[in-house]
């Protein structure tokens, strides 16, 4: 389920099952199964930060919290305005939210949700990128990208794994940068061009600096190289 404040959309199974399985072996869920005789049900909210969270749960917001769940130590019920039956969310219910924090929606997260949610952070693991050919290693490019970027602008803007993850070959990796990592970086720094060569420490591998002029009006121009040479992939991370 994704929100964002009038749409609900239906999520990846791909996407989810992850971060299932990775909340399973290291936050617990495994082991509440093994002590309730409910089967334990999980609902996951993409970018719950970009819709309005008080409106979209209502009294519910304080129906999540733990000790006030059915069975809880506060158990709390609502009634329901059209069935007008009681409805208290269940002891195994796992409500998991996925945020991005390079969306500026996020410094206005609403305090009643940062009260009943604990909050993970999930840097990018370069250990999930293995892709290595033409003696190009595309873990270090992404290592290096990462932490240039972290000082030119922070460390909420650097590239997730998902970008190169699956990337083994050359042509692969062309279409990445060409499709989807060079495009972050120009709205990322939009219109500092030589903050993005400096992201990819670019020699005119992959933008042309030409200097253009019309009168008296001079204007430095950066063009994409249309034919990326495998020495601007490898020069990213020399």
């Amino acid at each position: 389920m994704k929100f964002s404040g009038k749409l609900k959309y239906e999520g990846w199974k791909s996407y989810f099952l992850p971060v299932i399985k990775h909340l399973k072996d290291n936050f617990g869920l495994k082991d509440y199964q093994e002590t309730t005789d409910k089967k334990p049900h999980v609902l996951i909210i993409d970018e719950i930060n970009r819709g309005n969270i008080s409106r979209i749960f209502g009294e519910l917001i304080t129906l999540i919290e733990p000790s006030k769940r059915a069975g809880g130590e506060e158990e709390i019920s609502v009634q329901l305005p059209y069935s007008k039956e009681d409805f208290s969310v269940p002891n195994n219910l796992y409500i998991i939210g996925t945020m991005n924090t390079a969306d500026r929606s996020l410094a206005l997260m609403d305090t009643a949700l940062r009260r009943r949610f604990d909050f993970i952070e999930m840097m990018p693991d370069v250990h999930l990128v293995k892709g290595n050919f033409n003696e190009i290693d595309v873990q270090k490019i992404l290592i290096a990208i990462n932490e240039r970027i972290e000082i030119l602008y922070d460390r909420e803007h650097t590239i997730g794994h998902s970008f190169l993850m699956n990337v083994n070959t050359l042509p692969e990796l062309k279409n990445a940068f060409k499709n989807k990592i060079l495009p972050l970086l120009e709205e990322y720094f939009y219109d500092d061009w030589e903050k993005i060569c400096l992201v990819l420490n670019d020699e005119g591998n992959f933008y042309k600096k030409t200097e253009e002029k019309l009168g008296d009006f001079e204007k430095t121009i950066y063009r994409k190289v249309d034919t990326v040479e495998i020495k601007a992939f490898k020069n990213i991370y020399a």
